[in-house]
């Protein structure tokens, strides 16, 4: 016999499961939502009528084809219930991004990172202020914002929404629930960037059915070198981390990492890394905090012009994440590695590198090397990794307090 709890929890579960179809799919009918949900045809009306009183969810008729007999009755996340703001981290700028409930994004604005700036006490400051200008061109107010998410590279605590450490910060940490608190009441939720990229290409994997999808590995290269991991669990939920794949130990011989250890992947692979390489700086020289993609385009084309130390830089590189790869899947298993950022323009140069260092791998030379694409444009995987998670949270609330969050 059920308990009043355990059939609430039902509830909840079956809400989750309706609002996560539409997240999926877009508009559905009440017996595409049963399709796609296998939830009982009663189960589907009564949860999408509880869901609609409550502000959540729109209903919209559609003439069938022909335009004969009734109208299909299609259902969809309300737009207007409440918004997200997205906020992306990087080493030069911070950009800000509003979204309602159903998606869409309606603002978006970049603010230049100063370089000379000290500290996060300033950064915070203009962080706040940003975000009141976000709502002050919509004409929102705070309480009309249902989750603050916000993306950086490095080692960030999700559950209470710290930065730990960054390529930007260093080691002073940066608490953003805190920094909001009492004034914004949104959910504050923060993620390394990364792992919103494995999020949204393990997100799309799900959308093909016929890729069999398992798992996969995002790695970011750039200023910094990033690692996310999205796993399918024997269950079939989603498991995506964020491994400190860039300070995992190289070589001591890779130099002065920007975390203050020596030998890093990233001392090697990262901009700064390629840059100390190329123009044989001491190895114990303090990284740059910010490489310009200029300088390195230089570098690049004295590689492929044959210029044997800029070659060399590259494949160093190359050879730190090919090592890093090969010991990653060794822990996990065989997956598909997504490569990513700004510094794939350089992918050619690395790419020798990276196949060494695999097959320095008994794993790799027994298995063979895995599956190695590039992918474009990382800013627009890490918004919509962004999305996906955030609204995903959004949605388990509601279904949580039975549709009744905030509205308006």
């Amino acid at each position: 016999m059920l308990t009043k709890s355990s059939t609430e929890l039902v509830r909840q579960q079956n809400s989750a499961l309706v609002l996560a179809a539409l997240r999926r799919a877009g508009n559905l009918s009440h017996t595409e939502i049963s399709a796609e949900t296998g939830l009982a045809s009663a189960t589907v009306s009564a949860i999408t009528a509880e869901l609609e009183k409550a502000g959540a969810l729109a209903k919209a008729e559609q003439q069938v084809q022909g335009g004969r007999g009734r109208p299909r009755v299609l259902f969809t996340p309300r737009r207007d219930h409440g918004h997200l703001i997205v906020v992306r981290i990087s080493s030069d700028i911070v950009q800000y991004s509003l979204v309602d409930y159903g998606g869409t994004l309606l603002d978006r604005f970049d603010e230049t990172r100063n370089h000379d700036e000290r500290g996060t006490a300033p950064f915070a400051r203009a962080f706040v202020d940003a975000l009141e200008r976000l709502l002050q061109r919509s004409r929102l107010e705070r309480n009309q914002v249902l989750a603050v998410s916000i993306s950086s590279k490095g080692l960030v605590d999700g559950a209470s929404a710290r930065l730990l450490w960054s390529p930007v910060f260093g080691r002073e940490e940066l608490d953003f629930a805190a920094l909001l608190a009492p004034d914004w009441r949104a959910k504050v939720m923060l993620s390394n960037e990364t792992l919103l990229v494995a999020q949204a290409l393990a997100a799309q994997a799900e959308r093909k059915p016929e890729s069999g999808f398992r798992a996969l590995a995002a790695i970011s290269l750039g200023h910094s070198i990033g690692l996310g991991v999205a796993r399918k669990s024997q269950s079939g939920d989603m498991d995506v981390s964020a491994p400190n794949f860039g300070h995992m130990l190289h070589a001591p011989s890779a130099g002065l990492c920007r975390c203050g250890a020596y030998g890093c992947i990233e001392a090697a692979a990262g901009f700064y890394g390629i840059l100390r390489a190329a123009f044989e700086v001491p190895a114990d020289t303090i990284p740059a905090k910010f490489v310009p993609v200029t300088e390195l385009d230089k570098i690049a084309a004295s590689a492929r012009q044959g210029h044997r130390m800029a070659g060399y830089a590259f494949r160093q590189a190359g050879i730190a994440l090919g090592n890093g790869i090969s010991r990653m899947l060794s822990l996990y298993e065989r997956m598909p590695v997504h490569v990513t950022g700004p510094g794939i323009r350089y992918f050619d140069l690395m790419l020798p590198g990276i196949e060494e260092g695999l097959a320095q791998s008994m794993q790799i030379r027994l298995q063979g090397q895995p599956e190695i694409t590039v992918v474009a444009d990382e800013q627009r995987l890490v918004f919509e990794g962004h999305l996906a998670r955030a609204l995903g949270v959004i949605d388990g609330d509601i279904a949580s307090v039975g549709g009744s969050a905030m509205h308006g």
